[in-house]
């Protein structure tokens, strides 16, 4: 179960890759994006406004980036069956989900735009944190680390040269 769970990740990852690369390469080359579905077509007020940028890189950079560590994290541990690859995927994916949170709260208080690849990209890393928390659930107590219980050894056996 834990390999399907590691290939779901992988599988997330390359969609949060192409839809991060698909904003990137929109932003790049300055041509609007398409975003008309249901009537949300605020992709471009949201990919055009200050909030887009950090540090003067587009955010959809910042996607490529986290998807692609997801994705290695997540190919590793296919390969390596490591609990300290389990926890780093956690570890990032509560990350992305936190940015998503905080970019979602910008799109619908201060930019008054709703994105819907922004959108996909968020129910991704949701995805993908449900996913990394079901192959290695966190135990929210501490085991006491019990020392293997010491069992006494049996004498020593000797044998006596036989009476003449």
């Amino acid at each position: 179960m834990k390999r399907i769970g590691v290939v779901l990740i992988l599988v997330f990852a390359f969609c949060g890759l192409a839809d991060s690369a698909y904003l990137t390469q929109h932003e790049l080359s300055g041509t609007p994006l398409i975003c008309n579905i249901q009537n949300l077509s605020g992709c471009n007020t949201v990919a055009t406004s200050p909030y887009s940028h950090l540090f003067g890189v587009p955010l959809a950079e910042y996607g490529i980036f986290f998807y692609g560590i997801l994705f290695v994290l997540a190919a590793l541990e296919l390969v390596l069956f490591d609990r300290i690859l389990r926890r780093a995927l956690q570890w990032v994916a509560v990350f992305g989900v936190l940015a998503s949170l905080y970019f979602t709260i910008l799109q619908v208080f201060f930019i008054g735009a709703f994105c819907i690849y922004c959108a996909v990209s968020a129910v991704i890393a949701l995805f993908i944190l449900l996913f990394a928390s079901l192959i290695e659930p966190v135990s929210m107590h501490k085991r006491a680390h019990r020392p293997a219980p010491i069992e006494p050894t049996p004498p020593p056996h000797l044998s006596m040269p036989p009476a003449a």
